[in-house]
């Protein structure tokens, strides 16, 4: 039966990093993967979560399985981190979340929901967006469709644009929004920007669906969450589909969640029972050990006040890393203007540069870059930035 099979084509991403772990060049860069490095160019374990993980050690008794929704404390503290402890609906207790493997099943499971339960809506996604949006929500069934995101230079949001978009959508579907760090651009509305989408997503009877994969490394834990204020509203609908991969840098663990925003408690629970029936047939119950360590690390003021600045570390990091970029390939003497760099957040950045500057970067210079020209800029480091900056000088000509 696999005899008639070819080849599937390489992921996108992934393909890059197996041909980047191929490449014998020892000052090979990677700007590709989309996971937080140091300024040793490692991903490191925080101090926090060795901390956790040693509590966990001395204290755990089993490793049974946990229940569809996963641990109870986790799940508690996902809408106090995705709202604020003060929100109202954490005190109308008006969401209901589960843990999720990672930002990926958490998008899964809600393409799931929308697919069993809106069989005739359809979702609507940034153009640009994260590559494996649309694959994970086509293969849940759903119909893909896309709203203007970016400028003409690709640099920049047209907010204009946008907002005609989304006043297209018909009544009913789902529209998929980052609620910071957009990921591939790095490029982001602003809170009051964020006022008008909302007012578009409730004139227009929308469901948002929040991925949340970034919060902390934008601006803030709480100021990344000002575009997700500006949806809430009495008796709003919402999904939010968040990722701990990054915040805690628990890539391996695979640890997210998913929550529901219902109008009131009755109809959050009614919605998780649905929710459980979509994970019960996908992988049943959630991982522990990563959830564990997160739970952990929020149940203690200490472990949590310590978590917070671990984070707001790695990102200053990052944004030193955007302005060093910027200078320095001003100093080789690039013309063109790339300031617009230091104005994105995230990880991610659209750098501008073609598929064949691209191709060059990696042939040429043993520089991997995802053929949109999406760089990774935590993947820069002072160490490789002189050589990095050098060579997109070479390649811009």
């Amino acid at each position: 039966m696999f005899e008639h099979l070819s080849m599937a084509p390489p992921d996108a991403i992934l393909g890059l990093t197996e041909a980047f772990k191929k490449d014998v060049n020892p000052d090979k860069i990677n700007l590709g993967v989309g996971v937080y490095q140091d300024a040793s160019g490692k991903t490191p374990i925080l101090e926090c979560v060795k901390a956790a993980e040693r509590l966990i050690l001395e204290t755990e008794t089993s490793k049974g399985y946990l229940g569809m929704t996963g641990i109870p404390s986790y799940t508690d503290h996902i809408p106090n981190l995705l709202f604020g402890a003060d929100s109202e609906i954490v005190s109308n207790q008006r969401s209901a979340a589960v843990q999720t493997p990672g930002g990926t099943g958490a998008l899964r499971v809600a393409a799931d929901f929308v697919s069993r339960q809106f069989p005739h809506s359809k979702i609507w996604v940034s153009k640009p967006t994260w590559a494996n949006h649309q694959n994970i929500f086509k293969a849940a069934g759903l119909q893909v469709e896309q709203y203007d995101y970016l400028n003409a230079d690709k640099n920049g949001l047209d907010f204009d644009a946008m907002l005609a978009s989304l006043k297209t959508i018909p009544a009913g579907d789902v529209v998929c929004l980052h609620a910071c760090c957009h990921n591939p651009t790095g490029v982001d509305a602003t809170t009051e920007q964020w006022g008008q989408i909302a007012e578009v997503v409730a004139e227009r009877n929308l469901l948002p669906l929040v991925d949340f994969a970034y919060q902390g490394f934008g601006d803030g834990l709480s100021e990344d969450r000002s575009g997700l204020a500006q949806l809430i509203r009495p008796e709003c609908e919402l999904l939010v589909c968040n990722s701990f991969s990054k915040n805690f840098g628990l890539y391996g663990e695979r640890v997210g969640g998913m929550t529901v925003v219902a109008a009131n408690q009755e109809q959050a629970q009614t919605t998780l029972s649905h929710i459980k029936l979509c994970i019960r047939t996908n992988y049943s119950n959630p991982p522990k050990h990563g959830a564990a360590i997160v739970s952990t690390v929020l149940d203690s003021d200490e472990l949590q006040t310590q978590w917070v600045g671990e984070l707001a570390s790695m990102r200053e990091r990052i944004n030193q890393m955007r302005s060093l970029f910027v200078d320095t390939l001003k100093a080789k003497g690039v013309e063109q203007d790339f300031s617009f760099i230091t104005r994105q957040r995230g990880m991610f950045s659209f750098s501008g540069l073609t598929p064949v500057q691209v191709d060059q970067l990696k042939n040429d210079h043993s520089i991997y870059i995802v053929g949109s020209g999406r760089i990774n800029v935590a993947g820069m480091t002072e160490n490789n930035m002189d050589r990095l900056c050098t060579a997109i000088a070479s390649v811009i000509g």
